[in-house]
């Protein structure tokens, strides 16, 4: 095991690259990041972690190269599990890649990019800005993220309690859920996977949306539906295709 600790008086930019594994991630009070890296001794080792400026970088470099590359349709897997556990201050970033490693976030984050092949990526907490995520055989479960959603997966499902921003949303194999939408854009495709986005009470609905082999169902009057734009409230704007999947509308709790 090896434990690395850090003085942050303020939000740092965390980066983890890791092949497998765990990645789990915590925000807490105080001026201090920790990062602990355990597994295999040698993979111990050849796991930098780094603090420049307010960069806290997390790197597994092994004789095969450094760290890891991950794309959707393009994975490069590099070296063996490690587990990383780091604890860094409220309100900061973090970018985490990984071949095959599941990854929990708890906290306040300002900002999420995510890339995963055959993990899940889990956030209980906030994120205030954007959150950016793409996956592969892993499933996408956010709490609540104040600024724009934006994912990619394959045979994996993306659910979301609240969005604050716009939603942008492709899925192959997997559902995607909105459970709570006020206002903005969301704009969804999905392949044999379903979509559902939850509408709050007074918010008027556009929605243009078709499915090849589905179900189209609203709970909430449509905008060709007379007296349902125009009024009081804000208007969500919903774009929805689907291939062998139903979508839906709801009334958000």
């Amino acid at each position: 095991m090896a434990l690395h600790t850090f003085h942050t008086p303020g939000p740092v930019e965390l980066e983890v690259k890791v092949p497998t594994g765990d990645i789990e991630v915590e925000t807490v009070d105080g001026d201090e990041s920790t990062v602990e890296v355990t597994g295999n001794e040698k993979l111990v080792e050849q796991t930098t972690v780094e603090l420049v400026g307010n960069r806290l970088v997390v790197e597994l470099r092994s004789k095969f190269g450094r760290g890891i590359t991950i794309s959707i349709g393009d994975i490069n897997i590099v070296g063996s599990p490690v587990r990383i556990r780091a604890r860094v201050p409220h309100s900061s970033r973090a970018e985490l890649s990984t071949a095959a490693a599941d990854m929990e976030l708890r906290g306040r984050f300002a900002a999420l990019e995510a890339k995963t092949a055959s993990g899940d990526l889990s956030v209980e907490g906030e994120v205030e800005g954007n959150a950016d995520v793409k996956t592969v055989s892993g499933d996408v479960r956010l709490r609540s993220v104040g600024g724009d959603l934006r994912a990619q997966t394959v045979s994996g499902d993306v659910t979301s309690a609240s969005v604050g921003g716009d939603v942008t949303a492709k899925s192959v194999s997997g559902d995607v859920r909105i459970d709570s939408k006020r206002e903005g854009r969301v704009t969804v495709q999905s392949v044999s996977g379903d979509i559902e986005v939850g509408v709050t009470a007074g918010t008027n609905l556009d929605v243009d949306a078709g499915s090849v082999s589905g179900d189209l169902s609203s709970e909430v009057a449509l905008g060709s539906d007379i007296g349902n734009i125009g009024g009081d409230g804000p208007t969500l704007v919903v774009r929805g295709k689907t291939v062998s999947g139903d979508f839906k509308v709801f009334r958000a709790a």
